[in-house]
């Protein structure tokens, strides 16, 4: 049977958007461009339902295209998707967290995936302290808000930093002050992920005096292939944003990559031109590979259930267990189905499995049976399947 795949886009003569229509049709997809804007939803009698024009949609996929502007508008037809359990290349949940870039350096400082020093500035009274946090001037001041390179600034002194950033306050952004990586001043790499792989790789380079080396700011942009390192921070930059398709930019610093941001609407002209690699044609042939399979949020589908859910012991805030095996938590069936170690996770970790300061388990069940669980072993009481009924209670 044909797939039917929709490109939410609102330029279908965009290269990056004609590209994609190409390479589907080469592969005899059924190939469609929607404009975000043009689609109504509608919720009602416990069920969910939407129309692209007044038409039914009628599609197994969709590869989001969403511009910066329509963000809002275009993830909640995302989420409408997803509930209909379409298939998409980047989920909803995926493209909010990358286009904040507060929010997507936290995921990433969490996930020990390293990044360019960064404070988070709302109060003028703070710009000196965030300066020092990062490593002093000159630095980087950026909305948290933007992309192709605009609402990025950088300045050399305090009184420099200090008006540009009151302008950006009175104005309602959100600002953050971010070290300046001296050794990769105007340029950067460009990684296109896809389906957990490096596809494709340039070198941004900006002109003049511009320190910014977006292609769209009239950057130039060169072939380079990169090392094993680079691509492995690349693909895991994608993987805990939740994006299955991402262009991650990469700051060539002296210990190394550092993230610099990671974009879910990668544009495909630069890096097709300049690597000579079928980046469309990777990016369909994903979809065709990948869209007969959702992701499924484990919690969110053990909640329809009540009282059940998935938790998260992280073992810093239990410092008594580490070094015990997890089976000195859990008795009999144990709740546990994965572990976080060292960023990568262990799936059914055996029950003599000693424990370590950094670890984190993912257990599943009764809520309160799980927390119970915890606290009993924090209170170092026996465990819930082993307390013995008193006389009195039997």
């Amino acid at each position: 049977m044909t797939t039917r795949l929709a490109v939410l886009s609102r330029g279908p003569r965009l290269y990056s958007t004609r590209r994609l229509v190409e390479e589907a049709r080469l592969r005899d997809v059924d190939v469609a461009v929607l404009d975000p804007m043009q689609f109504s939803l509608f919720v009602a009698d416990q069920d969910i339902a939407i129309m692209h024009k007044g038409q039914k949609f009628d599609y197994d996929a969709v590869i989001p295209r969403i511009g910066h502007s329509i963000t809002k508008h275009g993830v909640s037809v995302l989420r409408h998707l997803e509930q209909l359990d379409v298939w998409t290349a980047n989920t909803s949940q995926g493209i909010l967290q990358s286009r904040d870039k507060l929010h997507s350096s936290q995921i990433l400082t969490r996930n020990r995936i390293p990044t360019p020093r960064t404070a988070y500035v709302r109060d003028m009274k703070d710009i000196e302290r965030a300066i020092e946090a990062v490593g002093g001037l000159p630095a980087v001041v950026k909305v948290t808000q933007g992309t192709q390179g605009q609402g990025v600034f950088l300045r050399h002194t305090i009184h420099e930093t200090r008006n540009l950033v009151q302008g950006l306050l009175v104005t309602g952004k959100a600002v953050l002050i971010q070290e300046y990586i001296a050794e990769s001043h105007g340029k950067d790499i460009r990684a296109l992920v896809v389906g957990g792989k490096v596809v494709a790789s340039m070198r941004r380079k900006a002109r003049g005096r511009e320190f910014r080396s977006n292609y769209h700011l009239n950057g130039t942009v060169e072939r380079v292939e990169i090392s094993d390192e680079y691509a492995e921070v690349a693909c895991r930059a994608a993987r805990v944003l939740g994006l299955n398709v991402a262009g991650v930019d990469l700051l060539e610093g002296n210990d190394g990559p550092l993230v610099l941001e990671v974009n879910s609407s990668p544009g495909l002209e630069g890096i097709e031109k300049a690597s000579g690699v079928n980046v469309a044609g990777a990016i369909i042939d994903n979809v065709l590979s990948e869209c007969d399979f959702n992701e499924v949020n484990v919690d969110q589908l053990l909640k329809t259930i009540p009282g059940q859910g998935v938790l998260s012991v992280h073992l810093r805030n239990h410092p008594h267990l580490i070094g015990s095996p997890i089976s000195e938590i859990f008795k009999g069936e144990m709740p546990v189905f994965a572990l976080s170690r060292a960023g990568d996770l262990i799936w059914n970790p055996e029950p003599d499995l000693q424990l370590r300061f950094r670890d984190s388990l993912i257990c599943y069940g009764d809520l309160t049976q799980l927390r119970a669980s915890i606290k009993r072993t924090q209170l170092d009481l026996p465990p819930v399947s082993d307390v013995e009924p008193r006389e009195s209670e039997v």
